[in-house]
């Protein structure tokens, strides 16, 4: 299998079922929420096995789970840049993506419709994908059912706190402490513990500039600025070729 379709961490019986042509067999819908579920609780992602079982969700919409198919968004969410989530989003039917406006009343926060839950999730997907952390932190605690859609993935908010120190660690040499821990929502202690031990960076206090410090990055090949040098490999005598044509009569 190629890197898109491993997972170090499948249970030989999933990887039996994804081999074969059991994967469309609508039988095995409890055995792939059943490891949806493992995935939430130990940590671990699938995308190629969470995309098998809404694929069957699809084919046997009687079978669907609107809890399975939130904590499934919920990891797509955890392993931003990547294209996951919206992948998800395409094997959703369409009644779910575009609910009817003519709702007459907003359900409970406890006992949301799938499709309201989905709504929500693509907002905090789409604040991601535009980097605005902060407002990614505000919106999630601005609702408690948030909370809910979130409560079965384990340490969903340090998840997020990883995902993104690897991207700005990716397009960063420094940036400020007090944007860094506007965009963790981390202060004092806690973030520089963060900082320190799980994204390796330093803090340099000694610059003027910086409110609070300046948060220094090591230098990789992803953050490295680089000169491009782009050659043209066109002849003139393939410009003369086309320059004559436009003035040829057309048969």
């Amino acid at each position: 299998m190629g890197s898109f379709d491993f997972a170090p961490d499948r249970p030989p019986r999933v990887e039996e079922i994804l081999s074969g042509l059991d994967r469309y067999n609508p039988e095995t819908t409890g055995e792939f929420k059943d490891y949806v579920t493992q995935q939430c609780e130990e940590g671990t992602y699938d995308c190629y096995a969470n995309l098998a079982l809404l694929k069957l969700y699809q084919f046997n919409p009687h079978l669907s789970s609107d809890e399975t198919i939130t904590n499934i968004l919920v990891k797509a969410l955890t392993v931003f840049p990547t294209p996951d989530f919206s992948l998800c989003l395409h094997l959703l039917p369409p009644h779910i993506l575009h609910p009817a406006s003519t709702a007459s009343s907003l359900p409970a926060a406890g006992d949301a419709p799938l499709s309201e839950a989905v709504q929500k999730l693509t907002t905090l997907n789409q604040l991601l994908s535009e980097a605005k952390y902060k407002e990614f932190w505000s919106t999630l605690e601005s609702d408690d059912l948030y909370a809910d859609l979130t409560a079965d993935v384990s340490g969903f908010e340090e998840l997020m706190r990883v995902r993104i120190a690897v991207v700005v660690g990716q397009s960063c040499k420094e940036i400020e402490r007090s944007m860094m821990e506007s965009w963790l929502k981390l202060k004092g202690a806690e973030f520089e513990k963060f900082i320190a031990e799980i994204c390796g960076w330093g803090l340099d206090t000694t610059r003027p500039d910086a409110r609070g410090g300046m948060i220094v990055v090591p230098e990789s090949k992803e953050n490295q600025a680089r000169s491009t040098v782009i050659r043209e490999n066109v002849q003139f005598d393939q410009f003369a070729r086309v320059i004559r044509r436009a003035y040829e009569q057309p048969a």
